[in-house]
């Protein structure tokens, strides 16, 4: 490719509305373009990676086994009736209606569609197990788009779903495609981890995120400095305590006290000399549009995404006025758990509290010397905070350390959860209908372009692992307008395009400085300097991006090296 006839609009200032560094250089760099809010056009030089990262998706995909498809973007309401999740999805669903005024809507994932289309096909356990890919464009009616190509509205995305005839199959095809993004990612250059996570509305029984180390990720992780327990803060888990026998004797006689106008736990604490350790919060949620009092610690805050799992429930929200008063005979800012009407749940780090601080479920009041069992019963105790950096490991009891990352791809085993629904079945070696058990494999393309971006980056722009860049070489003549040098440029362009390398010639009439702006910008791994040197010395200047070092080689030793760089980092 030649840069005069590349259509690659670079922008020298920041965009004022790029909040992260993938976002900026995606734009600055000539890579995309928005249309409307969550919504970009990919220009060439991004859309060129975008096409290297899928070739690495598939290799490794088709190597796993799995089959690649292409299904439609729209789908009939019928089948997301019959996974019920027409209206449990929520609001990020784009729904509309064709001419005929059938409900329709733009897939935000694929899991009602391989269904149905599985179902109609596979008949019996010989022709199990399956694994099918695409890669197609996704839609989520994101109520607040940011971030560029991270959080958009409409995207592209490898979505793939195994089928397997029991659960020792599906735990076959999970290791697979988790063995497969292990060497997708690695390839990519990206430093990341596997962590647990919750399933969220996609469903099933378990799920490892695959997520990329950045600080401006949007998710925090956690993991282990001694074993191998990784997981992002929603599915983190907290170590039960180890018991102790709480005596009687240790009680105190309860104390309500005046506390006027304090509603937070730091004012509360403050007004009555205590740590915030000291204090449990009595939050009232309404699930499925039942009221449960969800009891925590003072300094730590609750896990809606535990509480929600724990409960089982559909839909999970903080309670309205109304209920809280109907709970608590309190307005909201005073709820506690003695006498209140309402299921009580509370987390494991109560289980050796005594003499307590909580909401005297009356304004302006709070009771201190609070005990559980003389004054409050609690159903069950259950992990259902979110972790800090002062706990333990779950798995050894080592430190647990903190990272935020971005979210590039989610593997799930989903088991029976949309072939019950839809009934897929098959029929079995004795002839008797089988429910198929599902695997989700899904792996954000644009996401992951812009996560190694925020990775990959320096105050002069992209530095492009050599797998996924878009050239692999840049050649800079300083002066397209001395013949000798054009003639030495253009020979050497030649001969990188015979053996295969992903090569562009600057030709274009600019300053050399122009020239090595522009190709830091766009994060080309190599740039092959053409100037004097060339023509004095029999020398060109080689500068590797993602080092800075520069190399002095000899004419006749240039392709060589070049060819070297390039397949040791293939």
């Amino acid at each position: 490719m030649r840069y005069s006839e590349l259509f690659l609009p670079t922008v020298r200032e920041i965009p004022a509305d790029a909040e992260i560094v993938s976002h900026q250089l995606m734009i600055r760099a000539g890579m995309i373009r928005k249309l409307t809010s969550g919504i970009y056009t990919y220009l060439p030089l991004g859309y060129r990676v975008i096409r290297k990262f899928e070739r690495i998706v598939r290799e490794e995909m088709n190597r796993a086994g799995a089959q690649e498809v292409y299904m439609p973007m729209v789908q009939p309401r019928e089948l997301w009736e019959e996974s019920g999740r027409w209206n449990h999805y929520g609001k990020e669903l784009l729904r509309f209606k064709d001419r005929n005024d059938r409900d329709c809507c733009l897939g935000p994932t694929h899991e009602e569609v391989i269904t149905d289309l599985v179902r109609n096909e596979i008949k019996t356990y010989r022709q199990l197990p399956r694994n099918i890919y695409q890669i197609q464009t996704k839609y989520r009616d994101e109520i607040r788009p940011r971030f560029g190509v991270m959080r958009c509205r409409e995207f592209s995305m490898k979505d793939a779903y195994s089928f397997d005839a029991d659960e020792e199959g599906v735990d076959i095809s999970y290791k697979k495609m988790f063995g497969a993004y292990m060497r997708i990612f690695q390839r990519c250059g990206l430093r990341f981890r596997a962590v647990e996570a919750d399933t969220g509305s996609i469903g099933g029984s378990f799920s490892h995120e695959f997520m990329v180390i950045a600080d401006t990720g949007e998710d925090s992780l956690v993991f282990c400095s001694t074993c191998d327990y990784a997981a992002n803060l929603e599915k983190a888990e907290i170590a039960i305590p180890e018991g102790r026998k709480v005596s009687g004797e240790e009680f105190v006689p309860l104390e309500t006290v005046h506390t006027p106008d304090m509603k937070s736990i730091e004012e509360v604490s403050w007004f009555l000399s205590v740590q915030p350790r000291d204090v449990v919060k009595t939050m009232i949620y309404s699930a499925d549009g039942i009221p449960v009092a969800v009891l925590v610690r003072g300094d730590t805050d609750v896990n809606e995404i535990k509480v929600k799992n724990y409960l089982n429930c559909d839909v999970l929200e903080m309670a309205d006025d109304t209920m809280i008063y109907k709970a608590t005979g309190a307005p909201r800012g005073f709820a506690g758990a003695i006498g209140i009407k309402a299921r009580i749940i509370a987390d494991y780090s109560l289980m050796n509290m005594t003499n307590f601080v909580m909401g005297a479920n009356k304004e302006d009041y709070h009771v201190k010397n609070v005990n559980i069992g003389r004054d409050i019963s609690v159903d069950s105790f259950a992990d259902l905070r979110i972790a800090r950096d002062t706990d333990l490991c779950p798995r050894c009891g080592g430190n647990l350390l903190f990272a935020r990352g971005i979210e590039v791809g989610h593997v799930f085993k989903l088991g029976t959860k949309y072939s019950k629904a839809m009934k897929a079945v098959y029929l079995d070696k004795n002839g008797k209908e089988q429910y198929m058990v599902m695997g989700c494999y899904g792996i954000g393309i644009g996401r992951t372009v812009a996560a190694s971006i925020e990775q990959n980056h320096d105050e002069h722009g992209i530095i492009w692992p050599l797998t996924i860049a878009p050239y692999q070489v840049i050649i800079t003549p300083v002066n397209v307008n001395d013949e000798k040098i054009k003639i030495i440029s253009e020979k050497l362009y030649a001969s990188l395009l015979e053996k295969g390398v992903d090569v562009i010639v600057d030709d274009r009439d600019e300053r050399a400085g122009v020239k090595f702006n522009d190709a830091d910008l766009i994060g080309i791994p190599l740039r092959v300097t053409i100037g004097k040197k060339a023509l004095s010395e029999q020398k060109m200047e080689v500068k590797i991006r993602k080092s800075g070092k520069v190399k002095i080689l000899a004419t006749d030793k240039v392709v060589d090296f070049i060819l070297s760089y390039v397949n040791e980092g293939m």
